[in-house]
């Protein structure tokens, strides 16, 4: 096939460029810069230039571009740079799709678990209620985004990212740092759930989802058995062979981050279950939250 890829230089479009490059598929990268790969197609979301004609006869899109949620403290300028770079690059590629004469039959958009907000222990899936915070108003509008797309017939999936196990890049390697200095344990309480998945089951997922033509929507990227941050905690001692025993009291990342951005990445509590990948037979590689970071890390 041959697939385009928005964010195909980050942590997960990288991964999964170079799966889908070894099983002979063809990659197109969005690039908002000069490439020398040939293949590369030009866009800029802010500016709202797209090369409509490269895309024409692509066989699918993944959609994972945007700037990074917890790369900043959030200022309110912050705030409207992560929503704008969502949903104006999501608009301009949803329309641009939709008006081409060989439109792509899927476009996997990316998005986010943060559309739940905090719900203690409550079990969430694909029908619940979204929260009523930034992030869950950020993702609502997200993936709205994408609708020019699904109105011309497009598929749609809308694939709801958990914490992504990987050695480098994303959030793992901040939450692991503190443990290899002896210093790790539990954020606040500790009794916030963390919904997670592996890099190998995030890439794994979104070609699954790109193959499957019945399914479209919106689809949690997460491993079946999400986990306390104490849990969670507990499992990066055990693989990194150290203690676990040092809480973090919450108003230090308060402090550090503010309330805000604080209260809903590192105490949000968000028990997602991936029930769409669980009824369409999707196989984890990693279902075990020590496995998962013993693949993550390379223990």
């Amino acid at each position: 096939m041959h697939i385009a890829i928005t964010g195909a230089s980050g942590l997960i479009g990288s991964a999964l460029a170079r799966a889908l490059g070894d099983d002979g598929h063809t990659v197109l990268p969005l690039v908002r810069s000069a490439s020398h790969d040939p293949g590369a197609v030009r866009w800029d979301p802010a500016a709202g230039t797209i090369d409509a004609a490269a895309l024409e006869g692509v066989d699918a899109v993944v959609h994972l571009a945007g700037a990074g949620i917890g790369d900043k403290r959030w200022s309110p300028a912050r705030k409207r740079e992560i929503k704008e770079s969502r949903t104006h690059g999501t608009d301009l590629l949803a329309r641009t799709l939709a008006g081409l004469a060989a439109p792509p039959r899927v476009l996997v958009s990316g998005s986010a678990i943060g559309y739940y907000g905090d719900r203690g222990d409550e079990v969430v899936t694909e029908l619940s209620a979204p929260g009523d915070d930034f992030l869950a108003g950020l993702v609502a509008a997200w993936e709205g985004a994408a609708a020019p797309a699904a109105e011309a017939g497009i598929r749609v999936v809308h694939a709801r990212t958990g914490l992504v196990f990987a050695g480098e890049g994303g959030v793992l390697p901040r939450l692991v740092l503190p443990f290899r200095f002896f210093v790790g344990g539990r954020l606040g309480s500790g009794r916030q759930w963390m919904s997670w998945v592996s890099l190998a089951d995030e890439v794994g997922a979104l070609r699954f989802l790109v193959d499957r033509d019945d399914i479209s929507g919106p689809v949690n990227l997460v491993a079946p058995e999400p986990v306390t941050n104490a849990e969670m905690a507990r499992a990066i001692g055990q693989v990194l062979h150290r203690p676990a025993a040092v809480p973090v009291p919450a108003f230090g990342p308060r402090l550090v981050l503010g309330r805000e951005m604080a209260d809903e990445l590192l105490f949000v509590s968000q028990r997602v279950r991936p029930a769409v990948l669980i009824d369409a037979g999707y196989p984890f590689t990693h279902t075990d939250v020590t496995a998962g970071l013993r693949a993550a890390l390379g223990r």
